[in-house]
């Protein structure tokens, strides 16, 4: 429960430290000032667990707004997402011009420095694409390209690019995964023709995880292993969407296994949060229904998973609640290299996350501010 008065603030129950659970008490600000009780094995039974808030590096929308919008699209997302527990985010584009990449962006800097009140942190930007494969668009639109470190770096001063996907098998995209590494920018294998060989030596140019596992890329067979078997055999990193939808309960256990530091995205979409029916992912229509979001072809079209749902999904396949913590919170933050976000510590921002016995959502706090979770119910 939370205690009264200025802005200090005071939770109990079994939080989870990156020492592991402590049933007692966390005192905090903006920033986590102490946590104080007894190691115990696990939460007592009836007790809320206080866990760290959710890290999601690829979100798309949700609350009806897409990123792509531009504008004051961003904030919409941030808040939505904030009220289903994520904490931080990066903020995540389609593949397209110039021009419009350049006006998304030169929206999304703004919050980047600035926190929108009642929002997620938005740590920077994704760029999915454009220097994608085009037989590998999944539901990008048809505006894919070889990247320019010039293009890169225009886009870079409007807003900061923390993550880039990109087709490693691209003529030059070995020469920019290294530039990208020079530049502080995390290069990431996606949207993908590129065989198992061509993950192996992408990896070893210095990219660092894989866009969506199993996800618009080659597949794994015995004879031809191709990206996921590069992912599965090589990879420390690589995101994955568990909403069970995207990827087999089969799959993701498998994948769990070989990836260390495996993490869930969301990859969410405008229709996030939002009832069934049409909505969209940057130029085009998507529509929301039986649980995702598909073109009109049927290709799945991103999501509507919130990282809450993400967690309760990792433990509904048996994942310990403190390991599915991890892997939506703690291992994403490691990847981008944040050591005072996705795990509860004295110093560390106040990102967190209160969960009922159940699982349910009983508090969400973004640096210290409590989240109203009135529209998450």
């Amino acid at each position: 429960m939370e205690s009264d008065g200025g802005e200090a603030r005071r939770v109990e129950g079994a939080i989870l430290t990156p020492g592991g659970w402590i049933m007692g008490s966390l005192e905090f600000d903006g920033r986590v000032r102490a946590v104080r009780g007894e190691r115990v094995a696990a939460p007592r039974e009836g007790a809320p667990a206080v866990v760290p808030g959710f890290v999601d590096l690829h979100l798309h929308g949700g609350g009806g707004a897409d990123v792509m919008d531009a504008g004051g699209a961003v904030d919409t997302v941030a808040r939505l997402h904030a009220r289903h527990g994520t904490t931080s985010l990066l903020a995540t584009t389609l593949t397209a011009t110039r021009p419009d990449l350049e006006a998304v962006l030169a929206a999304v800097g703004p919050r980047v420095r600035q926190r929108a009140e009642g929002g997620a942190r938005v740590l920077g930007v994704h760029l999915e694409g454009p220097y994608i494969n085009e037989g590998k668009l999944g539901a990008q639109p048809a505006a894919a390209r070889r990247g320019t470190l010039e293009e890169l770096s225009a886009l870079n001063a409007l807003a900061p690019v923390r993550m880039v996907t990109l087709a490693p098998e691209l003529t030059g995209h070995l020469d920019l995964i290294r530039e990208l590494r020079s530049a502080g920018i995390i290069p990431q294998i996606g949207h993908t023709l590129g065989s198992y060989e061509d993950g192996v030596a992408a990896l070893a140019a210095g990219a660092r995880g894989f866009t969506h596992l199993f996800n618009a890329m080659t597949g794994l067979a015995h004879r031809k292993p191709g990206m996921v078997g590069a992912a599965l055999a090589h990879g420390e990193y690589a995101e994955v969407i568990p909403d069970l939808l995207h990827v087999h309960p089969g799959a993701l256990l498998a994948a769990l296994r070989c990836i260390p530091k495996l993490y869930c995205v969301t990859d969410s979409t405008s229709g996030a949060g939002m009832p069934d029916g049409e909505y969209h992912l940057g130029v085009q229509k998507v529509t929301k229904c039986l649980g995702g979001v598909r073109l009109a072809d049927g290709t799945l079209a991103g999501s509507t998973l919130t990282m809450h749902a993400a967690l309760r999904n990792l433990v509904s396949l048996g994942l310990p609640l403190a390991e599915a913590s991890r892997r939506t919170s703690t291992f994403a933050a490691d990847y981008l290299g944040l050591e005072d976000r996705g795990r509860i510590a004295e110093g560390c921002w106040a990102d967190l996350v209160v969960l009922t016995p159940a699982l349910q959502l009983a508090a969400v706090y973004v640096e210290g501010e409590s989240i109203d979770l009135d529209h998450a119910r």
